[in-house]
């Protein structure tokens, strides 16, 4: 682990001396130092990703596909997705346009009186290592997340946004960051409010930000592959996730024979919430992707990346 680390730090810094920092100085911005050493760690993993997705998680959609991808263009549109989010763009954008806003709200959450809470010190004796702490942090956050994930489909405005991500009828790899720009915003807010209200450290919440990405790109991934009856359990796979992307399954619900939103396995990383909370569904199916208004009565979520979020913008203020 140790090397791991040191090897990370390594390339940080070497992309930051060679790239970022002669930017940023050309630029006039000196006092932007401390944040573009930090975003060229952001950078860093991104590539790291998506090495990973391309050597390891392709050969495997290759391999054991769940589906025929008929429609590459559609593909190509969810890797520019992920080419944005990934390469720190998306990060960049939110500290030029959001940050000083966030600083404040965090501001005057302190003057209200509002602590942060160090959870991983709960336990004294216990709390010491950074294996537990990680863990800790990794279950409290993956709990925030279902909540999110829930609302996200039971808020008729927030799915105008979310159903962007579920109108991809080619899943693959690529699709976890096909969303619309707004509804990251929103989700990116609030996690990181978290992260600072509970006390996980920066290297910590790159490291959670970093697996949980990997995790759900498998989960996305074009591949019929689950984890066994136990396992499905333990860790969401890409047939628990392909099932909430199901078509009239995954995002919606049946409530006294009327169709709502809602759906199952809202699970980001770990099921136990949905084992919890109700919403499990551990059928041993592989089902096509989509929403149904897309697939029943045509509903146009857009071919390329500004037509989809035009259309969700559209949907947003009850336009389309």
């Amino acid at each position: 682990m140790d090397a791991l680390i040191d090897i990370f730090s390594d390339l940080q810094q070497l992309f930051f001396e060679d790239v970022l920092q002669p930017l940023t100085l050309a630029l006039g911005q000196d006092n932007l130092l401390e944040k573009a050493y930090e975003g060229s760690g952001w950078v860093v993993v991104g590539v790291l990703q998506i090495l990973v997705m391309v050597t390891v998680l392709g050969p495997m959609q290759r391999l054991w596909p769940a589906e025929s991808v008929q429609d590459k263009h559609a593909v190509r549109v969810d890797m520019l997705y992920t080419l944005i989010h990934r390469l720190g763009l998306f990060k960049l954008a939110m500290f030029f346009s959001l940050e000083a806003l966030f600083e404040q709200g965090l501001g005057m959450l302190r003057v209200m009186g509002l602590p942060t809470w160090h959870l991983d010190q709960l336990w004294p004796g216990v709390s010491d290592g950074a294996v537990f702490s990680f863990l800790v942090y990794l279950v409290v956050f993956d709990f925030v997340h279902y909540w999110i994930h829930r609302a996200q489909h039971q808020s008729n405005t927030w799915w105008a946004l979310h159903s962007m991500h579920h109108a991809q009828r080619q899943m693959t790899m690529w699709s976890d960051n096909r969303n619309h720009l707004l509804d990251d915003i929103a989700t990116s807010l609030i996690l990181s409010a978290v992260a600072v209200l509970i006390g996980v450290g920066p290297g910590q919440f790159v490291a959670l930000v970093a697996i949980g990405q990997l995790s759900e790109n498998f989960q996305h991934a074009n591949v019929r592959i689950w984890f066994g009856r136990i396992g499905e359990r333990l860790w969401v796979s890409p047939r628990f996730h392909r099932r909430h992307h199901s078509i009239g399954i995954g995002h919606e619900s049946d409530v006294q024979g009327r169709t709502v939103l809602g759906g199952c396995n809202f699970g980001v990383l770990l099921p136990w919430w949905d084992m919890l909370f109700g919403t499990a569904d551990f059928q041993l199916r592989y089902d096509p992707t989509g929403v149904r208004d897309q697939v029943e009565k045509g509903r146009d979520y857009g071919r390329g990346f500004w037509a989809q979020q035009w259309q969700g913008v559209l949907r947003l203020v009850g336009r389309a």
